[in-house]
């Protein structure tokens, strides 16, 4: 039987549980010590009647359970999977992210595109509902996810991409931006964004142009964001190992700056938005709040999903029963007559 825990950082609480434990033993040992000490074994017996000790152990294991059932409530452990209609509602994501070569230029911290990779994880933590899809372009371009909500195989796919995805090296926005497009599933003119990350090197692709026709087509708003120095710009490694070689042209070294002009005016024709992130982290979850989640949201068909069934109540019921228990144990365990804990010391 598969078992899955939604809290399972409350199993910490099984050590006060345990250290209850300790001082209680603790606690009656040295008492025992004690009341040997002070009384002989026959006036001790009278002083502390069995079913007085039995009476007291039963009320501290039933407090002590109490606390395990409460504690493996809060763990909130679950078994059962059951299938569960939820109606989904959201917009269409589309991520664009450049693999060009250029991406690898390390003035963004560890590299642009790892950057990007980030940062659309980031904005993934706070979206809730939205479809999302993934496009990666170069020289050519290609869809890597439909447009999908399972966040964990976008988020398995995303860590797989780089500059080995697209054969064709360059940069040709444009034509990424015709591509993504056509992978949303919407067919009404609104309710879709498109997110571009690249450091906006363009070949004559006509992203503009492009831009402004995706827009009036289909109502899809970009939303751009620009990585890498716009001023100084940066060497983009030769290779992938981390080694020291550079790309050159004519025996110079090729340096790649962010060209955010394209980017803005993409972003400014199609209602959207530029974010120039430049080299800085950025914190995508208010881009995406401040920008990207006005878009109008849709209603999309309701999701049957299959989920674990919690059985937390089962163990708060139980740390009821054992609490009530304890509480009415002297109506269940009377005092007899001749207990002097319990009859004002008469037989003393």
């Amino acid at each position: 039987m598969e078992i899955q825990y939604g809290n399972p950082f409350a199993l910490n609480w099984l050590w006060l549980a345990l250290a209850c434990v300790v001082v209680i033993v603790w606690t009656a040992v040295r008492m025992r010590t004690k009341l040997r000490r002070f009384a002989t074994a026959n006036f001790s017996s009278q002083l502390l009647p069995p079913h007085h000790r039995l009476r007291i152990a039963v009320r501290t294991v039933l407090l002590l359970l109490t606390f395990l059932f409460l504690t493996i409530a809060l763990v909130d452990i679950r078994w059962g999977k059951v299938w569960r209609e939820v109606p989904q509602k959201g917009i269409e994501v589309m991520f664009v992210v450049d693999v060009s070569r250029s991406m690898l230029a390390e003035d963004a911290t560890p590299n642009r595109l790892s950057r990007a990779k980030q940062q659309i994880n980031d904005m993934l933590d706070v979206m809730a509902g939205d479809r999302v899809g993934l496009v990666v372009f170069a020289g050519e371009v290609r869809q890597v996810v439909p447009m999908t909500n399972h966040y964990d195989d976008f988020r398995r796919s995303l860590k797989e991409v780089g500059t080995h995805s697209i054969r064709r090296g360059g940069s040709r926005l444009g034509d990424a931006i015709r591509v993504a497009s056509k992978g949303f599933l919407s067919k009404t003119n609104d309710h879709k964004a498109m997110v571009i990350l690249t450091d906006g090197e363009d070949q004559e692709s006509e992203p503009l142009k492009v831009a402004k026709q995706v827009h009036q087509d289909q109502g899809v708003r970009i939303f751009t964001i620009g990585l890498g120095n716009m001023s100084e710009g940066a060497r983009i490694p030769a290779g992938t190992n981390g080694d020291s070689n550079y790309v050159t042209y004519d025996g110079q070294q090729v340096w790649s700056k962010l060209d955010g002009a394209i980017l803005q005016a993409v972003a400014t024709e199609t209602n959207g938005a530029f974010i120039p992130a430049e080299t800085k982290q950025v914190d995508m979850a208010s881009v995406y709040h401040q920008y990207v989640a006005k878009v109008e949201q849709q209603r999309f068909e309701t999701a049957k999903i299959n989920q674990y069934e919690a059985r937390f109540q089962w163990f708060v019921g139980l740390a009821l029963i054992s609490f009530l228990c304890e509480a009415f144990m002297t109506y269940w365990l009377p005092t007899s007559s001749d207990d002097p804990m319990q009859a004002g010391g008469q037989a003393i």
